[in-house]
């Protein structure tokens, strides 16, 4: 497999940055504190037992996954060690040699080099000139009689853009006419700063949809490493169970547990999310208003994470090397983004806002660009 770029910059600076501005999760908690938001004694976690748990998940788990969906049942629902498992068990288990698959482009970096481990793979790209908007016209030509999937992720990694709900009903009559799975990325719904752009989950809308969500991102709970795939084709749900019997083979007691407690108060836990979001944002609006001549600021529409361009004199990736060795601040660069697909936009960096005390963040961002303005 190809190097997981994104890790490997995350291992030298992740925990060693001391303003940590690109997260792409949303502040978390402790598991003290979840347990006093969720008030339940009947859902302990002094009980859980430490044996193997079922491969599929646990059933009470499943049922309140299942109840995040409009048309979903426990048995709808495979459970994975976060949302990565469940990316490398889905491709692996859709896709062989003599397919073709449809990625669009920028996206998380395992959504086009897993599928290009197995087949070959088409880029669409998402349109930074239009709002990040992907042509369904340039979808409809990359169509092959061997094509398979098709792979999309909204709210987008790394722009935060959800596909208009126009876009999306096309898309997915598309798919059901050429008999296409839709693997759809939503990791990030929920969690929208305009709501009335939130879309449907695939699998409630499509029967060869596979939809894609983890409690690390828009629950802000990634340390329980608990994801998982909704979807109306059992028969894919069943092959992708035993393709994990050589992988994790089965979720954490404990993190199963907490994720059902976490679920059980999912309101609680997004209106706080939301709300920092909605804070969080508005700090990057004032922020990023002051320097026009360096940054193009537009508000995603959803996530917790932005893609934005640096206008400055030199690259991109000079800019965001220098910023996090001299200032501690880190942000990533476009070359994160690459894509072996299909040109993508290459001045761009992501910055998070989903973490409390962005402000300190920002103070050491603002000092060093006026510090450096004259150079940048």
């Amino acid at each position: 497999m190809r190097n997981f770029i994104l890790e490997t910059h995350f291992a030298k600076w992740e925990f060693s940055a001391k303003h940590h501005l690109t997260a792409s999760d949303a502040q978390s908690l402790t598991i003290r504190q979840l347990l006093d938001l969720a008030d339940n004694p009947s859902l302990s976690i002094d009980d859980v037992y430490l044996g193997y748990t079922e491969t599929f998940g646990a059933p009470t788990l499943r049922t309140a996954i299942a109840a995040t969906y409009d048309n979903m049942t426990a048995d709808n629902i495979l459970c994975f060690a976060g949302a990565e498992e469940g990316v490398y068990t889905a491709m692996r288990v859709l896709l062989k040699k003599d397919d073709h698959a449809i990625v669009a482009v920028p996206n998380y970096q395992a959504a086009e080099t897993i599928p290009l481990d197995i087949c070959e793979v088409t880029g669409v790209p998402l349109h930074a000139d239009n709002h990040w908007r992907m042509d369904l016209d340039e979808l409809r030509r990359a169509i092959k009689p061997n094509t398979k999937l098709v792979s999309i992720n909204f709210p987008n990694n790394p722009t935060g853009a959800i596909m208009p709900a126009d876009d999306y009903r096309e898309l997915i009559a598309l798919c059901r006419k050429h008999g296409l799975y839709l693997f759809s990325d939503e990791v990030y719904r929920l969690v929208e700063l305009d709501e009335s752009k939130r879309i449907d989950q695939a699998a409630d809308v499509y029967e060869k949809a596979l939809s894609l969500n983890v409690m690390s991102k828009a629950y802000g709970l990634p340390g329980l490493r608990i994801g998982w795939i909704a979807s109306q084709d059992k028969d894919v749900l069943l092959k992708m169970e035993r393709y994990k019997h050589y992988l994790s083979i089965c979720n954490s007691a404990p993190s199963e547990r907490l994720a059902e407690i976490a679920l059980g108060v999912k309101d609680k836990i997004l209106q706080r999310t939301r709300a920092l979001l909605q804070h969080n944002a508005t700090l990057l609006d004032n922020f990023f208003a002051d320097y026009p001549d360096l940054f193009d600021w537009q508000r995603p529409d959803g996530s917790c994470i932005a893609y934005l361009p640096f206008k400055g004199r030199g690259d991109v990736e000079n800019f965001c090397k220098t910023l996090v060795e001299e200032s501690g601040v880190l942000l990533l660069p476009a070359s994160i983004y690459h894509s072996e697909l299909i040109e993508a936009p290459d001045n761009y960096f992501r910055i998070g806002f989903g973490r409390q005390n962005l402000e300190e963040g920002l103070d050491a961002f603002r000092e060093f660009i006026d510090r450096k303005h004259n150079e940048l």
